[in-house]
């Protein structure tokens, strides 16, 4: 893009802001390819609620590799009590915990790993936060003193942190 271009870019992206809008990049056709497939699937009618999906294929810092996909009825999320995600939620809701998993994933397995990382907290600290994570569901221990996200997880909690980010 030469410069021009770019200076143009620049001007319509400020003027939509000003606008109180948001810069959204246009749609071009097959950009929701996953949604058109899940729309086939589970359409949205006066008769069906549709459905949600989540799904990642990805590699971990580590070399991992995981693939996975989960999906849900509209109907049946609704109908459950939302109350119950709260630990799960509020496990991820600390700093210091998601900078653990992000260690865990990228290769720091042992306790004692964990805890030779700076600003952290303290050793108990550590342990309290694994705990945390453990308890639900975030982290397993295969052995004693040494912790994972379990395979199932992983896409969930990088679909998670996805979600989490302003949309842009």
């Amino acid at each position: 893009m030469d410069m021009e271009e770019r200076v143009a870019a620049l001007e319509r992206r400020v003027a939509d802001l000003e606008r109180g809008g948001s810069a959204a990049p246009p749609v071009e056709e097959g950009d929701f390819w996953a949604l058109d497939a899940l729309k086939e699937r589970h359409p949205v009618t006066p008769e069906a609620d549709g459905a949600v999906l989540f799904a990642g294929a990805v590699r971990v810092p580590t070399g991992h590799r995981y693939e996975w996909q989960y999906g849900r009825l509209t109907e049946s999320v609704f109908e459950e009590d939302w109350s119950q995600a709260a630990e799960s939620f509020a496990a991820l809701g600390n700093p210091v915990r998601l900078r653990l998993l992000r260690e865990i994933l990228g290769g720091l397995r042992t306790a004692a790993e964990l805890t030779a990382l700076e600003g952290v907290g303290t050793t108990g600290q550590i342990y309290h936060h694994l705990r945390q994570l453990t308890g639900a569901g975030w982290l397993h221990t295969p052995e004693r003193g040494r912790y994972e996200v379990p395979a199932g997880r992983v896409v969930p909690l990088l679909v998670v942190l996805t979600a989490a980010r302003p949309v842009t």
